[in-house]
């Protein structure tokens, strides 16, 4: 059965930090890319960021780019990532997802997502 499990969300002002995590099990971790999607109050999910099985690249965002950071630990089957110089536009809910592809939507790059997890939410007050 796989899972993606999300944790660390929580209320946070301007300007600070926050780094959410996300375990995997139930497939065989080392052979996905991980990545991170969000979705706004009343808006669609959309793509932040993303790090590749095969050789460790990451892709992000143009909104995120500088601030955020994505990283994987093959070796605990965990995905992190951290969020620095958050805005309130970032508030949303984040979702940790794992597919077998990376590709190209326009200029932008994102994940083709095979499995999900449920959500972790994150508010950051102005």
């Amino acid at each position: 059965q796989v899972q993606l499990v999300e944790s660390g969300g929580g209320l946070v002002q301007a300007g600070d930090s926050l780094r959410l995590s996300c375990a995997a099990s139930g497939f065989t971790f080392s052979s996905y890319a991980m990545g991170w999607f969000r979705q706004a109050p009343g808006k669609e999910r959309v793509f932040v960021t993303a790090i590749s099985f095969i050789d460790g690249t990451t892709y992000y965002a143009d909104s995120v780019k500088g601030r955020f950071t994505i990283a994987r630990d093959n070796a605990k089957n965990t995905v992190s990532l951290q969020m620095n110089s958050l805005e309130p536009d970032d508030t949303a809910v984040y979702y940790c997802a794992a597919g077998r592809a990376i590709v190209k939507v326009g200029d932008s790059p994102e994940l083709r997502a095979t499995y999900w997890g449920q959500g972790t939410s994150v508010t950051v007050s102005s």
